[in-house]
């Protein structure tokens, strides 16, 4: 049974004036879906600092208020990923590095989550290494992870050797042993997609291009690597699923600099736009009654683009648009409580900023609110 604590989080105080003191400053965007929607229809934001994560939760469904920030503390995290599975809960994976009192550096994966919308998280809970050597453990990747349907969390991460690493949960919510996927020369960030039906599929660029592993059945063994002789920039793929059990990967072409979408056994196809020098950002939405994609990036003059193309339409390209806004890492995609589109950034100061779906045809962004 998974444990909640009453003590991880804590609200930054007012001042003597009632006026909020700055908290700690944000360090950069995270990982994964760090812009979520709860079961309450309220979004919460989370943020990566030096002594753990901050988080920030709207006061009312849709609404231009939001509480916090309220730092989850959390010493060591070199890198912090957020993801959501089909029940609502947020789960948390971060890289910790430590040193102990043999002065000796080890790196563990913890796991913290967060069952409701704005309360307590769990105590974070190490996962461990896979690498018994300690000195091939501080080589091992940032964790990314994938919450199959029913529930049960995947962690993945490059593993010492260049390899694909992986630890989940067993049907009885206890953790298994840490399994090795094989692969080599793989990128640092993995792109798992969680299917609707269970299964798990993940894809990473390596050096020597595209592997991919899948599974045949919910909670089953995965098979691959399967490799595949393309050319993706380092670090950007992205997964969503477009159809029933269909996942197609997103990342930029490092030949022509666009974004491509790709199926496995398809080619890719180009769907213009510049150069991403991260993960995109992807979300799944209706506009107009049409099934859409929506992609988000940073390009590399350090401002966010989004597009929005037909799902299944990816040949006729996506409508690019170009913001003025400037962020640090990948923004973030979401839709609110009332079923607009929302982006959030973190810009070069540290602060988070979210902009929400202008009321209209097609898809345009309202004015940016800082939180």
């Amino acid at each position: 049974m998974r444990k909640k604590s009453s003590g991880p989080v804590g609200t930054v105080p007012p001042d003597a004036a009632g006026a909020r003191t700055p908290g700690p400053a944000v360090s950069g965007a995270a990982h994964g879906d760090w812009l979520t929607l709860g079961r309450d229809g309220r979004l919460s934001l989370y943020a990566p600092t030096e002594d753990g994560l901050l988080r920030w939760t709207e006061t009312t469904v849709g609404g231009a208020d939001w509480n916090g920030p309220h730092l989850v503390p959390g010493a060591g995290l070199t890198h912090l990923t957020v993801v959501q599975g089909d029940d609502s809960y947020v789960h948390f994976l971060g890289r910790r590095e430590r040193v102990g009192a043999d002065g000796a550096r080890r790196v563990d994966v913890v796991h913290a989550i967060q069952y409701q919308t704005g309360l307590a998280f769990t105590d974070w809970r190490s996962l461990g290494n896979p690498h018994p050597d300690r000195e091939q453990g501080l080589l091992l990747g940032p964790p990314v992870g994938a919450v199959a349907s029913d529930g049960s969390v995947h962690v993945f991460a490059r593993g010492a050797h260049g390899g694909l690493v992986l630890r989940r949960e067993a049907p009885n919510g206890k953790w298994r042993a840490w399994e090795n996927l094989q692969g080599v020369g793989l990128s640092p960030w993995p792109a798992p997609v969680a299917l609707a039906g269970g299964r798990i599929e993940v894809c990473v660029d390596a050096e020597t291009g595209v592997f991919v592993w899948r599974q045949l059945e919910a909670g089953g063994d995965f098979t691959g690597p399967r490799g595949f002789a393309l050319r993706p920039a380092p670090g950007t793929v992205a997964a969503l699923e477009t159809g029933p059990e269909q996942a197609t990967f997103f990342w930029t072409d490092a030949d022509s600099g666009a974004a491509v979408s790709w199926r496995a056994g398809g080619w890719p196809t180009p769907l213009g736009g510049s150069p991403a020098q991260r993960p995109y950002a992807t979300l799944r939405t209706t506009l107009d009654g049409y099934d859409c994609l929506v992609l988000a990036y940073r390009d590399p003059d350090g401002h966010a683009v989004f597009g929005v193309g037909g799902v299944g339409d990816e040949g006729n390209g996506l409508w690019w648009y170009a913001l003025t806004e400037p962020c640090e890492g990948s923004p973030a995609l979401a839709r609110d409580g009332r079923g607009r589109v929302v982006m959030a950034l973190i810009d070069p100061e540290g602060r988070p900023r979210v902009a929400r779906q202008e009321p209209g045809t097609g898809l345009s962004l309202g004015p940016w609110s800082e939180l």
